[in-house]
């Protein structure tokens, strides 16, 4: 049928062209190809803007929400807590991580995306007689950036893949997976043309590509390459650029409050260059009621559904809700529905005393209990302190899986600014009993986020040093961080991959990707086996690397397209 049918319209645009000129005709006004829309810097510029929107619509969680979360969760951080019992999603490793499923084929589609329009962008500026050598420049330099960080995320979860270098004007069904090594390369060669293209972070706007985001990625691709000299050397030029450095003092708009320099960092508004923040590599960019922006749903995510607990009340012995009117505070944290719930290795096993970084000012992990008659004698008690967590049935057992666990204040904003991240219909006008005002829900939070930051340029220069066995040198820069962090320092003796690897839980924890983190390093599945109490039990050897996608294997009819082994 599906033939007969394009048989059939084929034939009308026979007979149709067969036509003299007549009232059937149309002479278009416009027709948009890249021809006639690459040509000015606005449209360049435009251009150059949806490979930024691209980035965003990843990190933000403007994609598939199972697709996104599954770049955190099904490793050492964390597992879904929505699909726990009976284990489902990624929870269950084996039977879901297969070539049909959404999460691989996601992901993949995202990122060739912005490699297609980055290539667009490549290709034309060859031909752009109407833009400044300045602008062709900068606009090269954004372009080649994206296609190297793409094609290098790509390259860490899938192993080798097909590399595209031009600007298509047709489907193509012959692809080929050029080597892992190979994809790396071209990112090299991408990222080092860009480096001589770009400005220094200290003369763009904020939230634009510049040489030491570019230099920041390099020294990972590098790492990947196992030139570790040469990771060393770009790493260090961008901890030695006089306009970085790591934020030591409380700085920005809550720095008079109560808090500590890590929570600073992840404070709304406090992440730009501009407002002082400079450690900062590159920051994407949001802001509410802005039509060209997205909110970020991970907070929503990672926050626990804490509506959800109840404890059996002390003299009435009936079930009541832990929170007034049973809503979110804004002291505490957004509103959260207990999707990605992080591993007790994250939680209570990776932590040295005073690390400022698992503060009560970054993870609550015990909130009074307000939901309660005020002449209850639970009333004002602490759910986890006084015992009442430790009383849950294991009838009730989502609620330390789903609905009570640590609260990660990084993803969220600080009471009093939830009206500007999120809208006034987040904020109710009623007050907690014991501080903040109740919240209305909101699952997307409109707060810049960072893609990356100079403390993991030092995690990164720490790697490289490990890969050279020059422990001492890795641990000098883990401990920059660690004192930051006013917590005891390592030794050059616990220096290893799995030092370095909690050491960027600890320090990068909801901002990195850890599956990628885990795929490039070939260790998906050992910290998987040993800290995630759900995929653990099922991830094998093989998924270590992602699956090609099945969609892109069987439509690729013109060359062998091969799948990873063990698929």
């Amino acid at each position: 049928m599906k033939k007969r049918i394009i048989i059939y319209m084929l034939s009308i645009v026979a007979v149709l062209s067969s036509c003299s000129k007549s009232f059937l005709d149309e002479d278009p006004l416009s027709i948009y190809t890249p021809d006639n829309t690459l040509q000015t810097a606005i449209q360049y510029q435009q251009a150059t803007n949806n490979l930024y929107n691209g980035v965003r619509n990843i990190y933000m969680g403007n994609i598939n929400l199972d697709t996104y979360f599954g770049l955190y969760y099904a490793t050492d951080f964390a597992y879904n807590a929505t699909d726990y019992d009976p284990a489902a999603k990624l929870n269950a490793y084996k039977a879901t991580m297969v070539p049909s499923y959404l999460i691989p084929t996601g992901i993949w589609t995202a990122y060739y995306k912005i490699i297609t329009n980055a290539n667009l962008i490549i290709n034309r500026l060859n031909n752009a007689p109407q833009l400044s050598d300045a602008d062709k420049n900068s606009f090269l330099g954004q372009a080649l950036f994206f296609r190297a960080y793409s094609y290098n995320v790509l390259a860490n979860l899938y192993g080798g893949v097909p590399v595209e270098l031009n600007e298509l004007s047709g489907p193509r069904y012959d692809y080929v997976r050029s080597s892992r090594a190979e994809v790396y390369q071209q990112c090299k060669k991408d990222l080092q043309q860009a480096i001589g293209l770009l400005s220094d972070i200290n003369q763009v706007p904020d939230g634009t590509v510049n040489k030491q985001i570019a230099k920041h990625v390099l020294t990972e691709v590098l790492i990947s390459l196992k030139d570790y000299d040469g990771a060393i050397t770009s790493a260090s030029e961008v901890i030695n650029f006089p306009g970085l450095s790591l934020m030591t003092s409380r700085f920005g708009r809550r720095a008079s409050l109560p808090g500590d320099v890590y929570r600073d960092l992840f404070e709304y508004n406090n992440q730009n260059y501009s407002t002082g923040n400079h450690e900062g590599l590159l920051v994407i960019q949001t802001t509410l009621n802005n039509s060209a922006s997205v909110g970020d749903q991970t907070a929503w995510a990672v926050v626990p559904s804490l509506t959800g607990v109840r404890i059996v009340e002390s003299t009435t012995k009936t079930k009541m809700a832990i929170l007034y009117n049973a809503k979110f505070v804004d002291s505490v944290s957004s509103n959260g529905i207990g999707w990605i719930r992080p591993t007790n290795h994250f939680f209570y096993e990776i932590w040295t005393p005073g690390d400022i970084r698992n503060s009560s000012y970054n993870i609550v992990r015990d909130i009074r209990i307000s939901g309660v008659p005020a002449n209850s004698p639970d009333y004002g008690k602490w759910y986890v302190k006084d015992g009442y967590k430790d009383k849950v049935q294991p009838a009730d057992f989502r609620d330390t899986i789903r609905n009570f666990y640590p609260v990660i204040r990084k993803t969220s904003p600080s009471a009093g600014d939830f009206v500007s991240a999120a809208g006034p219909a987040i904020l109710t006008n009623v007050t907690n009993p014991f501080g903040g005002f109740l919240l209305n829900g909101a699952s997307r939070l409109f707060m810049q986020k960072y893609m990356a930051r100079l403390a993991e340029t030092y995690l990164l220069r720490a790697e490289a040093y490990i890969g050279k066995g020059q422990k001492q040198q890795a641990a000098d820069d883990i401990n920059v961080l660690r004192r930051r962090a006013q917590t005891t320092e390592a030794s050059a003796a616990e220096m290893n991959i799995d030092y370095i690897l909690d050491e960027r839980l600890r320090e990068l924890y909801m901002e990195e990707f850890r599956a990628v983190t885990l795929t490039r390093l070939g260790l998906l599945y050992d910290r998987d086996k040993r800290y995630n109490p759900k995929s653990g039990l099922t991830i094998e050897t093989y998924h270590n690397l992602w699956p090609i996608p099945a969609t892109e294997i069987t439509q690729n009819t013109g060359a062998v397209l091969e799948q990873n082994q063990g698929y």
